[in-house]
């Protein structure tokens, strides 16, 4: 058995599936502006079996950090394809950064022709005839008049193939015990590059499942896993476990996504957690599978 500071690691894996993901920098005149069009462009996009697009903040930009020298964040958008992508985009960016007082949008990711999408070029009819193109260093940008000035927003962003759906489950002996254990994680993996958790605070509560004893539903309840159906269902949950969170994590390639669930279930792995295990579909849903056992070997803490 394999175990972290004595919490047993199940021997299964997380499977994930192959997303289009674009990288968006979006600055301000303050840093707290910033924040609030991340946050805001990043809202309701928690997945895509409801949503347009998964989103979340990867990390916040130092004026070092970004084109025009001004304090920002750096925006991750993962969709099932680039059309898609693109439509999420020019409506996120039009209604929650354009809008935002002071901001500006640019390209995170290589604009390779074939694999872009057009944000700022659609975006530019807003202005009414009054916008502006200007190309700086092979880099179309459009600028806006707006009330407060201009908004400038890059023409096309770069798209590249990521990887959604990774994730690792925390049984815990109580609800409070298991959500300090995935805010911990949480903690860690917002440290590092190239990954987002989507849902409410990187935390998941409502586990699904594929498929529904109601026929339109695509995903339901995750039973096997509530703790207050134990009696009824078959559960798999251990004895004496109360409530069990979900990390979900989308990165720009499979190891930002390894690395995101090593750090992440090493920082769970806290007194009145029972065990850490993951979710898959027997390997149906796609085609990355993240072995726990394997991606923690190198950071076994405990082995018993």
């Amino acid at each position: 058995m394999l175990a972290i500071t004595g919490i047993p690691i199940d021997e299964t894996f997380a499977e994930a599936f192959p997303m289009t993901a674009a990288r968006l920098l979006v600055t301000a005149e303050t840093a707290a502006w910033a924040r609030t069009a991340g946050q805001v462009a990043t809202g309701y996009a928690s997945s895509v079996i409801g949503c347009d697009a998964e989103a979340g903040i990867e990390r916040e930009l130092s004026p070092d950090d970004t084109p025009d020298g001004r304090p920002g964040v750096s925006l991750l958008f993962f969709g099932f394809g680039r059309d898609g992508l693109q439509k999420s985009l020019v409506n996120r960016v039009g209604q929650c950064i354009l809008t935002c007082p002071t901001t500006a949008c640019y390209n995170g990711l290589p604009a390779v022709k074939d694999k872009s999408v057009k944000v700022g070029g659609n975006l530019r009819f807003f202005g009414d005839g009054w916008q502006i193109s200007k190309k700086l260093e092979g880099r179309r940008y459009w600028r806006m008049p707006t009330m407060d000035g201009e908004f400038i927003c890059e023409d096309v962003f770069g798209t590249t193939k990521g990887v959604g759906g990774g994730n690792f489950l925390i049984v815990g002996q109580t609800q409070q015990t298991a959500l300090e254990a995935a805010e911990a994680a949480v903690a860690a993996v917002r440290r590092l590059p190239d990954v987002i958790m989507p849902f409410p605070g990187g935390v998941v509560r409502s586990g699904s499942k594929v498929g529904s004893k109601y026929k339109k539903l695509r995903a339901s309840t995750n039973h096997a896993y509530c703790p207050t159906l134990r009696g009824s269902v078959a559960s798999v949950l251990p004895e004496g476990s109360a409530a069990v969170y979900e990390l979900v994590i989308d990165g720009l390639d499979q190891a930002a996504v390894e690395e995101a669930t090593r750090v992440g279930v090493v920082a769970a792995c806290r007194p009145g957690v029972l065990r850490i295990t993951a979710g898959n579909y027997g390997g149906k849903l796609g085609p990355f599978h993240f072995h726990l056992h394997k991606l923690l070997s190198d950071n076994l803490m405990a082995q018993v």
